[in-house]
């Protein structure tokens, strides 16, 4: 849904230009863009100081289209009302891939393909960003028995240990009694969700040659999300 800016000539359209401007380089996205130019050209002198987040937005453009248009002004004066300007969300793209030279930004022409394509990089990025932070991670508790009484814990514990891969991380263990003289191995791990899966740790891994020679059981005491 677009935002619209009204009365850009008094001192409440003002006040509503630069609260929308707090924490903003420009109206749109990080680059100069066209409504940039639009909101600009509502407005018709710099704002004051009591206005900071404005003052320095039109400052900045101005030094864009300075760059633009390097004729001499002489200074013209508007009488009529500003009609009201409608400026896109910040989601909305950028007129220019970043990274362009200032000098050749066309202001007014219609948008190229170079730049489209451009932009559909950047929303393409910026998808695989967020499902990247979506991907969460998992501690998990396992209980892991040895066969007898007679097998060695230190070597069990260093087998399992031994299971490496991307996204799995051992951490802290013990040894809790389980009867008859017969000592399980708790260890915990922490997982990448994308990355590893439990149940194959455990069938492919920890209860598979040459591991289950001394690991006669594992199972999942906790599972939970960090």
């Amino acid at each position: 849904m677009a935002i619209t800016f009204s009365d850009l000539h008094t001192e409440a359209g003002l006040k509503s230009l630069d609260e929308f401007l707090s924490g903003k380089a420009y109206i749109s996205g990080d680059h100069l863009t066209k409504d940039d130019v639009k909101v600009y050209a509502a407005v018709l002198e710099k704002p004051g100081s009591h206005f900071p987040n404005a003052s320095k937005w039109y400052s900045c453009v101005s030094s864009h289209l300075a760059k633009s248009f390097p004729g001499k002004a002489v200074g013209v004066s508007l009488g009529c009302q500003a009609a009201p300007v409608e400026a896109a969300p910040k989601e909305v793209k950028e007129a220019a891939p970043a990274g362009d030279d200032d000098d050749d930004l066309d202001l007014f022409g219609d948008e190229t393909e170079e730049e489209k394509k451009a932009a559909e990089e950047r929303e393409a990025s910026v998808k695989a960003s967020s499902k990247k932070k979506e991907s969460g991670k998992s501690s998990v508790l396992l209980d892991v028995k040895p066969w007898d009484d007679e097998t060695d814990m230190k070597k069990l514990e260093e087998a399992v240990r031994s299971v490496e891969m991307p996204g799995l991380l051992w951490g802290a263990s013990k040894l809790a009694p389980v009867g008859y003289g017969i000592k399980k191995l708790q260890i915990m791990m922490t997982i990448v969700d994308d990355l590893v899966s439990v149940d194959s740790v455990i069938e492919e891994h920890l209860t598979a040659e040459p591991i289950s020679e001394y690991v006669q059981s594992c199972d999942i005491v906790a599972f939970n999300k960090i």
